[in-house]
């Protein structure tokens, strides 16, 4: 597990012994009788994923479950057994399984399907080798966002109890979609060519502009892709309530950086680190307030770098603030730190030979290395870890 800043155990709040566990959501299985809803299932797994998310519990993302199905072999959306479920919480090392089924009445497959919904959810405690009671929604098909809304408010209220939201409060921030927008949403989940997905993605934007979650996929898409214009549009349009609101906001901290919005940039990491001190987001906060020669960009760097002093690049950023305030010792000290671990590095060669030159701006001209914008970011967010720890460290209370 990462290392984290030493903040983060001071700042934890008592909750339940339920909210501090690992959860993994599989995807509901299909009893409709037509593979074609298959996506049904996926969608009642990720809104019950994004509702224990958006309050901080640790529910595991489709990429780990994946993973688990490949060690066991288990094919997608095959109904498994009780003891396969509890078998792939067991690989995944989880605390609790949620699980499930729909099943579609009164509908004709064979052309667009209408019918009754019923949706039936259980969750199985994989430490005390316990199940839950079952709990179900039954309504139309049409109304699966309402559906599998008030199943995640369910699932809340077993989860954390006396701190779940009431139903009032749960529903005002969940909006209600239209079916062919959730549909679009999860088949680009679902979609293997980043094309496709863009267009799956952009679909369910046009048809409900306020729908979060594929706004906020298209906003990484489209940073993946470098057109940072275009993904700042999107993660400006994440809701506060998306469990990838943080994530949305880091991206966008980066996003902005590389549009040279600096302000914009410091701002969008300010207000992740307050919520979660990651390394990387205290490290690219310094970057964004280091080129605007902000006074704490030296003191963010050092938080992230007492994080993980294994990281070269946490060593380089503290040694360059360093450097340019003239402290050339301990800019020499960070630089050699730097060459330890990666001797390799150009820059940190060259900064280090500078150092010990007594020089502060680069001279000469051709292809030396020039001295402005040597920040280095970090693109990967890593939220996962900061709530694995805080788990561990709860549960020890």
């Amino acid at each position: 597990m990462r290392i984290l800043p030493a903040l983060v155990v001071l700042c934890f709040c008592v909750r339940s012994p339920a909210s501090c566990d690992t959860f993994l959501i599989l995807p509901f299985f299909n009893l409709a009788g037509s593979s074609n809803l298959d996506w049904i299932g996926e969608s009642i797994s990720e809104t019950l994923r994004e509702a224990l998310a958006a309050k901080g519990i640790l529910s595991l993302d489709r990429e780990h479950r994946q993973e688990a199905y490949r060690r066991l072999s288990v094919r997608p959306y095959t109904q498994l057994t009780k003891a396969t479920v509890m078998r792939v919480g067991e690989v995944l090392d989880v605390d609790q399984v949620i699980f499930g089924t729909f099943e579609l009445k009164n509908a004709d497959l064979e052309s667009k399907p209408r019918g009754t919904l019923r949706l039936t959810a259980q969750i199985i405690n994989i430490r005390r080798v316990t199940r839950g009671p079952l709990y179900t929604e039954t309504g139309a098909l049409e109304d699966l966002a309402r559906l599998q809304t008030h199943l995640a408010w369910q699932t809340l209220q077993l989860v954390l109890g006396k701190e779940a939201p009431s139903e009032d409060e749960f529903r005002q921030s969940q909006p209600v979609l239209r079916i062919d927008a959730i549909e679009s949403y999860i088949r680009g989940l679902l979609a293997q060519s980043q094309d496709q997905k863009i267009k799956l993605f952009s679909q369910a934007v046009r048809v409900e502009p306020r729908y979060s979650q594929p706004s906020f996929q298209l906003g990484r898409l489209h940073f993946e892709k470098k057109s940072y214009k275009i993904a700042t549009d999107y993660l400006q349009k994440v809701a506060f309530a998306d469990a990838n609101y943080r994530e949305a906001m880091f991206l966008l901290g980066l996003c902005r950086y590389h549009l040279r919005d600096f302000a914009g940039a410091e701002q969008s990491f300010q207000l992740v680190a307050q919520a979660v001190p990651l390394n990387e987001v205290l490290n690219n906060l310094g970057a964004a307030q280091s080129r605007k020669n902000s006074a704490p960009a030296l003191e963010n760097f050092r938080r992230a770098l007492e994080g993980d002093p294994t990281d070269p690049d946490y060593h380089f950023n503290v040694g360059y603030v360093l450097f340019r305030q003239g402290d050339l010792a301990a800019a020499a000290e960070r630089f050699r730190a730097v060459l330890e671990r990666d001797p390799d590095d150009a820059e940190a060669i060259t900064m280090l030979g500078r150092c010990l030159q007594k020089q502060k701006t680069a001279g000469g001209a051709g292809n030396e290395l020039q001295s402005e914008g040597l920040e280095r970011l970090k693109e990967t967010y890593e939220e996962s870890a900061y709530l694995q720890l805080k788990a561990v460290l709860e549960r020890k209370r």
